[in-house]
């Protein structure tokens, strides 16, 4: 597979929130065009309804683009390696301020890993 990961990238960069950058760079892949792929995802900006509450958006469009549970797994688990959490505020420094990913790392990160388990 040709990477994409830059093109997630572009798109978070154009306005795209972090879940909608994934899932609609590889919408193709689950069957779904962008316009649907992209309202799909649209709750899911900013830890799941700006809330910072809940899983970084990214593994959540990444996620959205699996078709097994394992491999959704694969994908959570290597970004909490990766980056020490899956949690918006955790990763935006919310409560210690420091800054563990900026977003645009974390939607790379994500299609990195989607990538991977997509072979």
């Amino acid at each position: 597979m040709e990477t994409r990961v830059e093109e997630a990238a572009k798109k978070k960069q154009c306005g795209f929130n972090c879940a909608q950058a994934v899932a609609c760079t590889y919408c193709d892949l689950a069957g779904i065009d962008e316009v649907t792929m992209k309202n799909l995802n649209q709750g899911f900006a900013v830890g799941i309804g700006v809330s910072m509450e809940a899983t970084c958006g990214a593994i959540i469009g990444a996620v959205n683009v699996q078709k097994t549970m394992k491999s959704a797994r694969n994908i959570i688990t290597s970004f909490k390696e990766q980056n020490g959490t899956v949690i918006c505020k955790e990763l935006k420094g919310i409560a210690d301020g420091v800054v563990k990913r900026e977003c645009i790392d974390c939607v790379r990160d994500a299609a990195r890993l989607l990538e991977n388990e997509l072979g």
